[in-house]
């Protein structure tokens, strides 16, 4: 663990320049007195790592210095092909580059790392996309991502969810983020950062004027934060329910946040099975169409307003169904 730590260290301080302690600290989950020690014992092996003093100090290699112990291991190698991903690269226009870059490295692999590496390619594959969908046609993806790499304003128009017309909008380009199979661009207007689901996009064109990215700004973390926000407020209201056991089954059609919240909230199985939780609704309407697919292996205790709702749905899905249909 330690030798693996300094190695990553080095190899750090090579590619990023500059670090200070308490960032090589939360970088490895260690003490700051840790990464102090790891310091002087990458000196004491005669790497030449330097400290900066004051404010923006932090440790570095010295001028010049590359270190050579950048072999890759066959369990590294493997990583590499596991993670290239021919579909999201050819939406951004990459397809060509991740082709050229993979033979690149194979051709570099030492020839006992090979076999190994060319397994992998060839028995994975990701496929983002979900089933009975097809990709969304994104004619501004390849722009975006030119404009988020090159660090450019973008003028764009943007339709939201419910309206009829895109209205053009100003943004600076934080990120890219492909969630599900969807792409999200992630960017900030004015001085809120906000998501924009690509499929919205149309008519994206750079800006020659730079896009100032914000201090510290982390995508991973922003993305992570930003989607149990909207999780969580996207369902405002709830359901005291029962479920039968086929009925638990069938909650991941409600997606894993219900799922996650009815195994929190639930009860002990009476005889029969049947667990009393309480299910997490967009709406009252929303969750009236979302309950019904659980059919009779749910029962709806309250609100009771929403259980009224429910009750006069089926009951005019039964009227509609109970009219003979007409022979043609």
């Amino acid at each position: 663990m330690l030798a693996s730590r300094l190695l990553s260290i080095l190899m750090l301080l090579q590619t990023r320049g500059r670090m200070s302690a308490p960032l090589l600290a939360r970088e490895f989950e260690v003490s700051v007195r840790t990464i102090h020690r790891d310091i002087d014992q990458l000196s004491a092996a005669g790497i030449p790592v330097y400290a900066d003093r004051g404010r923006n100090g932090g440790f570095q290699l010295l001028d010049g210095y590359r270190t050579k112990l950048t072999g890759l291991t066959q369990s590294e190698a493997e990583t590499i092909f596991l993670a290239g991903l021919p579909g999201p690269a050819a939406q951004l226009g990459l397809a060509d580059l991740l082709s050229t870059a993979r033979l690149k490295l194979m051709a570099a692999l030492p020839a006992n790392l090979q076999p190994g590496a060319e397994r992998i390619a060839a028995r994975f594959h990701l496929d983002p996309t979900g089933w009975f969908r097809s990709a969304h046609p994104l004619p501004s993806l390849q722009v975006v991502a030119r404009a988020v790499w090159g660090e450019r304003m973008l003028t764009l128009r943007y339709r939201r969810a419910g309206e009829s017309d895109a209205r053009p909008r100003r943004l600076a380009p934080l990120g890219l983020v492909l969630k599900g199979g969807t792409w999200y661009l992630v960017a900030q207007s004015g001085k809120s950062i906000r998501t924009y689901r690509m499929a919205n996009i149309r008519d994206a064109e750079i800006c020659d004027e730079l896009a100032i990215r914000p201090k510290n700004f982390d995508l991973g973390a922003h993305w992570k934060k930003a989607s149990r926000d909207y999780e969580a407020g996207v369902y405002r209201e709830f359901a005291e329910v029962r479920l039968s056991p086929k009925g638990i089954e069938l909650l991941e059609l409600l997606g894993p946040y219900v799922t996650e919240a009815a195994s929190k909230t639930g009860g002990k199985p009476d005889r029969k099975g049947w667990v009393l939780c309480t299910l997490p609704l967009e709406s009252s309407d929303f969750g009236v169409r979302e309950l019904l697919r659980l059919g009779d292996d749910v029962i709806v205790i309250g609100p009771p307003a929403l259980r009224a709702k429910l009750a006069a749905t089926a009951d005019r899905i039964a009227r509609v169904h109970s009219i003979p249909t007409r022979s043609t």
